[in-house]
């Protein structure tokens, strides 16, 4: 397409959940609801079309082992954009991603700085490791540095107990969200366990990523409080793996993440049902492929979250809450364009017709 081509989309364009127009134009890469005048060079794409979709948990510019060249990471973003995601939250990065806001091609990407882990309380080359006192300064830091968002490592294995733990005492996570909220940004924290959480949020946080350790207790705190959680089942799906692989090491481990797997859709579900906030995210760029978008979604609709809240957590309603616009007049038109109604049946998702970035048909 030129840069003077009007994009028509026809048929069923969902601005939101029980917002369905017949149609919508892209002129300039904004979309406008008027057909313009004197439109010469017209190209029509047709079919059910939602916002471009949000993966509110990736990876981009990271692999196991660490940061990325930028060839692989501009892979990384491509998967995404053609499997329909064209917002990404970035939850901890190494790898410098700016030059990716260059390209009118790759996702848009809000980025959370680098994660902040406690010393050998994290996986080797992700994060910036460090001791309680050096937090606020450290979140401080990720705040500057990123689009809004701040990404610490709550909890993980602590090699003398053997199982999963708390990272950060109570006064010092209380400082550094009071920090990071300062300066304007909101914060998320990995956490897959139980005895975090509730410091976490009491102390202030935003969000809570993975959040597989929410017990009865802790459902009520969180639905109080407002503070969303980003699932990734995907990844989930791995702790048996995972436990396999530590469980001579360590068996109290192992256990715990067994059970956390076993009971991931009911906890998902008692969030929902609680009216927790829950968006979509599928974890890729550690060692999962990116592109699993379709597959999260899917997943949430299995734990027992009806399709269209399912398809909001990673459309209408995941936009509104990084505060990025939908199909809006005037809005950057990132589109993609499905055979088939999403809200009838998810798995659609997995299939796009058309991906449309900042007004040009990508993929």
């Amino acid at each position: 397409m030129s840069e003077d081509a009007v994009l028509h989309v026809k048929g069923r364009v969902l601005v939101g959940p029980d917002d369905v127009r017949d149609e919508l134009w892209v002129v300039g890469g904004r979309i406008s609801c008027e057909r313009p005048g004197g439109a010469r060079d017209v190209r029509t794409v047709e079919g059910w079309a939602l916002p471009g979709l949000v993966d509110a948990h990736c990876h981009v510019g990271l692999d196991a082992h660490g940061p990325v060249p930028d060839e692989v990471s501009e892979k990384q973003a491509l998967t995404d954009r053609d499997a329909g995601t064209l917002l990404v939250r970035d939850a901890g990065s190494p790898s410098d991603t700016r030059w990716i806001d260059d390209r009118a091609d790759l996702p848009k990407i809000i980025r959370a700085g680098r994660h902040i882990a406690r010393t050998r309380r994290y996986i080797r080359n992700y994060a910036h490791e460090i001791e309680p006192e050096d937090l606020v300064a450290y979140v401080a830091q990720e705040a500057r540095r990123g689009d809004g968002w701040v990404k610490l490592v709550g909890d993980w294995i602590d090699r003398g107990t053997g199982d999963l733990s708390a990272c950060w005492p109570r006064d010092a996570v209380e400082a550094a969200i009071a920090e990071a909220h300062r300066l304007g940004a909101r914060v998320t924290a990995h956490c897959f366990a139980e005895d975090a959480l509730r410091d976490l949020v009491e102390a202030g946080i935003d969000c809570v990523e993975h959040a597989t350790g929410l017990t009865e207790d802790t459902v009520p705190l969180f639905a109080e409080r407002g503070v969303a959680i980003v699932p990734t089942l995907v990844n989930i799906a791995t702790f048996p793996r995972l436990a396999d692989g530590g469980e001579s090491k360590f068996p109290t481990w192992s256990a715990h993440m067994r059970r956390l797997h076993e009971r991931r859709y009911d906890t998902v579900r008692a969030a929902y049902d609680a009216g927790i906030p829950v968006y979509v995210g599928t974890d890729a760029g550690g060692t999962l492929p990116h592109g699993l978008v379709a597959a999260e979604v899917a997943e949430l609709v299995t734990a027992g979250i009806p399709p269209v809240e399912a398809l909001s957590a990673t459309a209408w309603g995941a936009r509104r809450w990084l505060g990025r616009p939908g199909l809006e007049e005037g809005a950057a038109a990132d589109l993609v364009v499905y055979g088939e109604d999403p809200r009838a049946d998810v798995r659609v998702l997995a299939a796009p017709r058309r991906v449309v970035l900042d007004g040009r048909i990508v993929g």
